[in-house]
């Protein structure tokens, strides 16, 4: 898998009930474009979604949207609580930002992962959950070797750390693979969570992290004969 300095960003695109939610996403958009890191992310204008791309758009870093066409001719994805859509190819006033359209929801997921060193959760829905499991399932069996960190913000991602931990009691989850997600939990008062730098702490994180990649449970460059495997490692 190609790697870059990009970071995938996945979260909701719906804004949810707390003001912190909103101000991490945009501590987290304006810090990338800070440091000169551009933003992958699935493409959305509306909720956390717009409101991350937003930031890092305003501070004049890229960002580039990977959207499955189904997406685009239907309309969107749309906030949750609204009939408006949120993925519009060269959007008013987003025109910066690269769209590229695939076909699946898969190759959405593979694309995104591809183009980026690093992957960074803010609260979100299903879709939030699962492409954050999966990334870190590619790395725990070698598919690539790049670190997942999620910002704690009033305590959202608390139940999966509980999971995690569960996982690891019950034997299903190795101790050692309890590192392959940081929590960014911020400030221990809630009331500061409006007001912390999620954005630098979040590429602290994420550039502080080291994981050696003979830990993975495969190695991907084998390969049966007369075939080639869709997704190397880096």
């Amino acid at each position: 898998m190609t790697s870059s300095n990009a970071v995938a960003v996945y979260c909701g695109s719906s804004i949810g009930t707390e003001k912190a939610f909103s101000h991490a996403a945009t501590s987290l958009g304006r810090a990338l474009a800070d440091a000169n890191r551009p933003m992958v992310y699935g493409g959305g204008s509306k909720g956390i979604m717009g409101i991350v791309s937003g930031a890092v758009l305003e501070r004049g870093g890229k960002v580039t949207g990977i959207v499955p066409y189904a997406m685009v001719a239907a309309g969107g994805e749309g906030e949750k609580a609204s009939s408006q859509v949120n993925v519009v190819l060269d959007e008013a006033g987003r025109e910066e930002i690269e769209h590229v359209v695939v076909d699946s929801m898969h190759e959405r997921k593979v694309e995104m992962a591809r183009r980026s060193a690093g992957f960074i959760g803010l609260p979100g829905g299903f879709g939030t959950f699962e492409e954050v499991l999966e990334v870190t399932t590619w790395t725990q069996l070698g598919i690539h070797n790049k670190p997942v960190v999620l910002l704690n913000v009033c305590s959202f991602f608390e139940p999966l750390r509980q999971l995690i931990d569960n996982g690891i009691s019950y034997g299903f989850i190795k101790p050692i693979s309890k590192s392959l997600i940081i929590f960014v939990d911020g400030p221990k008062e809630r009331s500061e969570h409006e007001s912390f730098n999620w954005g630098e702490a979040a590429l602290k994180a994420l550039n502080g992290w080291d994981r050696d990649a003979g830990d993975a449970l495969f190695d991907w460059s084998a390969r049966m004969e007369g075939r080639s495997t869709p997704l190397q490692s880096t």
